[in-house]
């Protein structure tokens, strides 16, 4: 867990697949996309403190760019099933919303560093205050990731740093304002290497009344830039983003959430050798109203039901509705459904990128490219079976319709284009315990089960195949251990199986990762982790998209002063 993709590789109901040491594929409940056919994870909406991650160049997460010090996470919210209703269009198969400790419960200064086979990090953190309102903290942290053997794309780098400051004028007041910056590059193999950097700004007030009433206004700026060097093409992106949030209360029965927010995202893209887009730079504007009402039907019979009104800056106006409803009959039990509609909307990579093989034209986005379109049923039962045990199951039937596709001209062959030719379903289940065995050993044991059926629309060419929109495996396992072995060593490992890709085949998997951390002081702590324990290497992603995952060993020592 020295990386994001490691934190969010302990959530039983997440797909992560090493591409690098640097690229991963994250994805949820299937369509991770296939490199291949230029299709990658974009059904994933992923948040840092209310600030959208999610590129709207090309749809997805560029990994290597997301960074935070684990020890300033509060918590990672990994939602399963769409959640367009309150985070609107790309939060498709799940939403991943990460959000940081408010800067006075970092007090003090705190250093880490961490060596080993693979990688070394460090990272610095001071956090103060001013007077009785003011709470701040300021870090600084760094990355060196060498080749690995037989591997010629792992070398990277990246500097981060960045501060937080909350103030408290009054017991219901919190303004935040918080900040990033950073800078790194990766190589590619034979090709030049890639740089990237990107800044953030966010300001944010919250406003509580009481446990029912809550008001959030938020505002924040955010930039990123990448680019091959020697002239391989670069992009920098600018968006402006304001959002307001008001729940309420009205009677004993109805809770309120609504609110709207808008966003302008501008970009300039200078073409890469055989890839350019027409226009090269445009101002993107989205904008987007939501109501939720939850009711308590009954004391023990809850219903959600949503709708958010989204103008997409390609598609128009969308509607993105969701109802739930859950039961519980005891203190000690829960069950709930839902029906869901989501959308992945069109992006620049969609609608104007050109590519071209010499002076032909080989690939175009077409003007007529529309949103891929999801409507999700769900059911689950949350149980706690005894004071020391507890489980949870989530059900899923999802059904797509104009999923992109690869396409020949209508006139002729070339140049291909994206088109919407297919359709198809998905269904399976999420499942994780948490069983404390005794007072000082925990396990927490998951499976998640995938059937994708997918075929393409009578209309479509069927070109490349239907493992262009993903390459998933149908059975994912895990089980977490964490020991306190007296009061200062901790022992957790984490075993974890995952089957074989389909199309193309990758072999599955068993793996572990093991850490043992020593207290040696109330203040410090030393470690050794290891990942990859079982096997000198193994793939993740096929050869020809990814270098292999091999073992490594760290030694981290953390220090609290």
């Amino acid at each position: 867990t020295v990386s994001l993709p490691g934190i969010l590789r302990l959530a039983p109901n997440l797909q992560v697949l090493r591409g690098s040491a640097s690229g991963f594929s994250i994805s949820a409940r299937g369509l991770s996309g296939n490199p291949d056919a230029q299709n990658f994870p974009n059904k994933l909406l992923v948040l840092i403190d209310g600030r959208t991650v999610y590129s709207p160049l090309y749809s997805g997460v560029y990994w290597d760019m997301q960074d935070v010090l684990p020890e300033d996470v509060d918590r990672i919210e990994v939602i399963s099933g769409p959640g367009a209703t309150l985070w609107g269009a790309n939060a498709v198969n799940g939403v991943i919303n990460i959000v940081t400790r408010n800067a006075g419960a970092t007090q003090g200064g705190y250093a880490a560093a961490l060596g080993g086979n693979r990688l070394f990090d460090a990272a610095l953190r001071y956090g103060g205050r001013v007077g009785d309102t003011i709470n701040y903290r300021l870090y600084a942290k760094g990355r060196r990731i060498p080749d690995s053997p037989g591997a010629a794309d792992d070398d990277a780098y990246r500097l981060q740093g960045g501060f937080r400051l909350d103030y408290s004028p009054s017991a219901a007041d919190l303004v935040t304002v918080q900040g990033d910056i950073q800078r790194g590059a990766h190589s590619q193999g034979l090709s030049p290497s890639e740089v990237f950097r990107g800044g953030n700004l966010v300001g944010r007030w919250n406003r509580t009344w009481d446990a029912a009433s809550a008001l959030q206004v938020q505002v924040y700026y955010d930039h990123a830039g990448r680019e091959t060097r020697n002239g391989g093409g670069r992009f920098q992106l600018d968006t402006f983003d304001f959002d307001i949030q008001h729940s309420f209360r009205i009677g004993s029965s109805h809770n309120i959430v609504w609110g709207g927010g808008a966003r302008a995202t501008r970009y300039n893209i200078d073409a890469a050798p055989g890839l350019s887009f027409v226009p090269d730079k445009r101002t993107l504007f989205l904008a987007n109203l939501f109501v939720q009402d939850s009711m308590a039907l009954t004391p023990s019979l809850t219903a959600i039901g949503g709708l958010k009104l989204e103008r997409d800056p390609y598609s128009g106006v969308v509607l993105l509705p969701s109802v739930r409803l859950s039961w519980k009959p005891s203190s000690k039990s829960m069950l709930w459904a839902a029906a869901s509609r989501a959308i992945r909307a069109p992006t620049p990579f969609d609608r104007d990128v050109v590519e071209t093989i010499g002076n032909t034209v080989f690939l175009i986005g077409p003007d007529d490219f529309q949103s891929e379109k999801l409507t999700a049923y769900e059911a689950g039962t949350r149980l706690i079976l005894t004071d020391e045990a507890s489980v949870s199951v989530s059900g899923f039937y999802n059904d797509y319709d104009d999923l992109r596709s690869i396409e020949p001209a209508p006139s002729g062959f070339l140049p291909l284009q994206w088109g919407n030719g297919i359709k198809g379903h998905s269904y399976g289940f999420d499942a994780w315990g948490d069983v404390r065995v005794t007072d000082w050993w925990r396990l927490k044991p998951g499976y998640s089960l995938l059937i994708q059926k997918f075929r393409f629309r009578p209309d479509a060419s069927g070109l490349v195949g239907i493992s262009q929109i993903g390459n998933d495996p149908k059975h994912r396992a895990s089980i977490r251990s964490s020991m306190d072995i007296g009061p200062r060593i901790n022992v957790d490992a984490d075993l974890r199986y995952v089957s074989h890709l389909p199309n193309p085949r990758v072999e599955g998997y068993v793996e572990l990762g093991a850490r043992v951390a020593w207290r040696f002081l109330e203040e410090a702590e030393l470690s050794v982790s290891g990942f990859n324990l079982l096997h000198k290497k193994h793939y993740e992603l096929p050869a020809t998209q990814a270098s292999a995952a091999a073992r490594s060993v760290y030694v981290a020592l953390k220090w609290h002063i």
